[in-house]
């Protein structure tokens, strides 16, 4: 107890060695054989070389623990001001689909994002929004499912009322299916409607479009640009570079910048979109974000050896996606923005909003308060398994990071965390997003004309979903590291 030898003594060492190529190095695996003792041993050491609370582990004995359940313990189990856990970002991946996910969001399923509104009987389950041409997407004169869509039974089970474990059971395989080719019968019912309507829908491997309605809306006062961004991952470089593209060729006076459902995701996207958002003049030299290990690393990042130095804001491509390095990046020059936000907007999201507001862009905030995440991580592949274990935090140019009970919009009531200009509007399920008539667009607009607003209706945050509340946001299902500020090596 209390003495550790290097992560490096027991690295690779497997029960179940892979053979072939690690397809992230194109070298051939490391692994060779070993324990899942020598797996808990290799966590507990790297655990306490790079994790950001490493001294407040408990370092127990992993003798009795399964490997899943060692990682798990291997975190802060303290609390935040608002009761929240400080550390609510600890999971793990296989590591094959991992690296299917980060590189094109592409996962089993039918496109549709639920949104869970009331999580107990009488539960509520809707659509927040669907993926283009997947077997949930609108097509023709009969719809599959609409924003706002409710789902009432699947294969002729209860989801408003079912409370026995087989029920649930049932419904968690139909509207999570673990592969292609998966069958299930649904009854919908559209928002403002009461006609209830039978589906049927076969699962598929859906690959995410990140950047979805992108349009430049007429407004006394000059046009202002909406687009909707759901996901941090490779494949939103390109679709955020064409989308600034329009709204530049659409001279667009304000930008409403949507991540209601963002999550986060690979960091370096996030710095390149503030960039598109502000430009050249106000971010050149100036930090995007700079991160903090904890106090054995104060220097030099231990994951890559390189010094610790500022994160730039992004003005060309860094190779993440598919256009070559060095593009430039177009940029719409605002001095303000307007972001949606809820409960669901999380990490390298918040990131964005951190970042624009240490360059003195204004940012504007109309939804509810944001998850509080200034954290990341690498993932760090061990045996088949990549681990997600917080490792940094991050500060803007001013050095403001402390953001852990979320940003909240001016006028919301109750705990919340950092304050911002802002109007605290619910999420509204009866209209398409980027339907100016949508509420949180709304309220933007509204806000733009005339800084005031209507009465708080948006809650939410990291104490709400800490606590598992029902909240208007309702709790999005998404895979954990599309929740998060991921770096690469």
């Amino acid at each position: 107890m209390g003495v550790f030898q290097p992560a490096s003594a027991f690295a690779a060492r497997c029960p179940a060695p892979r053979t072939g190529t690690d397809p992230t190095t194109g070298r051939p695996f490391a692994d060779v054989r070993g324990t899942q003792m020598d797996e808990k041993m290799w966590l507990r050491s790297w655990t306490n070389d790079l994790y950001l609370w490493f001294d407040e582990v408990a370092d127990d004995d992993p003798t009795p623990f399964l490997v899943a359940d060692y990682f798990d313990r291997l975190k802060t189990m303290r609390i935040t001001a608002s009761q929240a856990p400080k550390d609510k970002f600890h999971f793990t991946f296989a590591t094959d689909e991992w690296i299917a996910l980060s590189q094109s969001g592409a996962e089993a399923g039918y496109g549709a994002q639920w949104v869970l509104l009331a999580t107990t009987p009488p539960r509520k389950a809707v659509v927040a929004y669907t993926q283009p041409d997947s077997p949930a997407a609108p097509t023709g004169a009969q719809p599959k499912l609409l924003r706002g869509t409710e789902i009432l039974t699947i294969d002729g089970v209860d989801l408003v009322n079912a409370n026995d474990q087989a029920s649930i059971d049932r419904l968690n395989a139909a509207l999570f299916p673990s592969g292609a080719g998966q069958t299930h019968n649904f009854q919908v019912r559209d928002a403002g409607s009461a006609v209830i309507r039978p589906i049927t829908m076969t699962s598929a491997i859906v690959t995410s479009t990140p950047v979805q309605n992108v349009t430049v809306i007429p407004q006394t006062g000059g046009p202002v640009g909406y687009m909707l961004f759901n996901d941090h991952i490779a494949t939103a470089e390109h679709a955020l570079i064409d989308a600034i593209n329009t709204l530049q060729a659409g001279a667009v006076t304000d930008l409403v910048l949507d991540i209601r459902y963002n999550g986060g995701g690979f960091l370096d996207i996030a710095s390149e979109l503030a960039f598109m958002i502000a430009g050249p003049g106000r971010t050149a030299n100036k930090t995007f974000e700079l991160l903090q290990f904890n106090a054995k690393h104060p220097t030099i990042d231990p994951v890559t050896g390189r010094a610790i130095a500022p994160t730039p804001f992004f003005s060309t491509t860094v190779g993440i996606g598919s256009d070559p390095v060095g593009t430039v990046l177009p940029s719409l020059n605002l001095s303000r923005v307007f972001v949606l936000t809820s409960a669901n907007t999380c990490s390298a999201s918040e990131s964005i909003i951190n970042s624009l507001r240490g360059v003195d862009v204004e940012v504007i905030q109309i939804g509810s308060t944001t998850c509080g995440k200034p954290y990341g991580f690498y993932p760090q592949d061990n045996c088949g398994t990549t681990y997600f274990s917080i490792e940094f935090k991050g500060v803007n140019n001013k050095g403001f990071g402390e953001y852990t009970d979320g940003f909240t919009p001016l006028n919301q009531p109750g705990i919340g965390g950092e304050k911002i200009p802002g109007c605290s509007v619910a999420d509204d399920f009866d209209h398409a997003l980027g339907d100016p008539n949508e509420g949180r667009l709304a309220a933007a607009l509204a806000y733009r004309q005339s800084p005031s607003c209507p009465a708080a209706t948006g809650f939410g945050g990291p104490r709400a979903l800490a606590v598992q509340e029902p909240i208007n946001d309702g709790q999005l299902f998404k895979s954990p590291w599309l929740e998060n500020r991921i770096l690469r090596r």
